[in-house]
């Protein structure tokens, strides 16, 4: 008798426990743009690479692009036409 009200009490517990409401973040569960994306790369890779990375003309090809070439610091070939000659 006692298990079974144990067990019964263990249930109502764990049930109340899965009920309780769950915090989200929109931003998390809709992504990011990917607009935003680039232009936080363009930023990024600005303070890694200083004055040998164009910020502004990386910032404008993603406004003109609609963020679909998203510059990668690391990556060469993405970040090359915005690379300055010193």
């Amino acid at each position: 008798m006692v298990g079974k009200l144990a067990y019964t009490l263990l249930a109502i517990g764990i049930l109340q426990y899965c009920l309780i409401p769950v915090d989200t973040n929109p931003a998390i569960a809709t992504s990011y743009e990917p607009l935003e994306i680039c232009m936080e790369n363009c930023a990024l890779c600005r303070k890694m690479l200083g004055t040998w990375f164009n910020g502004q003309l990386c910032g404008e090809s993603c406004y003109k692009y609609r963020g679909k070439l998203i510059p990668e610091c690391e990556d060469f070939a993405s970040i090359s036409p915005f690379l300055n000659k010193l």
